[in-house]
């Protein structure tokens, strides 16, 4: 993975956290004074089995050069099993990722506990070095706005 320096142009990352756990470990990086990247934008989940593959398209349509989902582990969920239903979930989207002409490697999940600071630090200093590896997103850059898709339009109508 290529070293990320002070000179490199910072990508737009979004990043689906588990309030209980991942975001714990993220405040615990930043706590620690860990350093990290400044590429990823946290967005606070109460679960990560509240991610709905939705949520990852419509970040990616909005210009986001890649996404990142973190949650508890599996069998330490704050409510019992949301993190195997994420894991279900965002494994089947993974793959259906290439069919929409996205790259996969542009979205990645993970689980990191509130304890692992370190952890958090090297999973976002991953996954960023991955994504500037790739360069940022050009699948809808150039697409001529979608109007189609703001609310009402393009719906049949009885």
């Amino acid at each position: 993975m290529p070293e990320l320096t002070e000179n490199t142009k910072e990508l737009r990352i979004v990043g689906f956290l588990c309030n209980w756990c991942s975001y714990g470990g993220a405040d615990t990086a930043g706590v620690g004074r860990f350093i990290q990247p400044t590429d990823l934008r946290i967005i606070r989940l109460p679960c990560s089995g509240r991610v709905n593959p939705l949520f990852i398209i419509k970040a990616l349509m909005s210009g986001a050069d890649g996404v990142l989902v973190s949650g508890c582990h599996p069998r330490d969920c704050h409510y019992a099993e949301g993190n195997f239903y994420a894991r279900r979930r965002l494994e089947v989207f993974k793959h259906l990722l290439p069919v929409l002409g996205i790259d996969r490697r542009r979205f990645e999940y993970t689980w990191v506990s509130a304890s692992e600071g370190p952890r958090w630090q090297k999973v976002v200093t991953d996954f960023t070095a991955q994504i500037h590896a790739l360069g940022p997103a050009k699948f809808f850059a150039d697409a001529p706005e979608l109007d189609f898709l703001k609310a009402g339009e393009g719906v049949m109508q009885p």
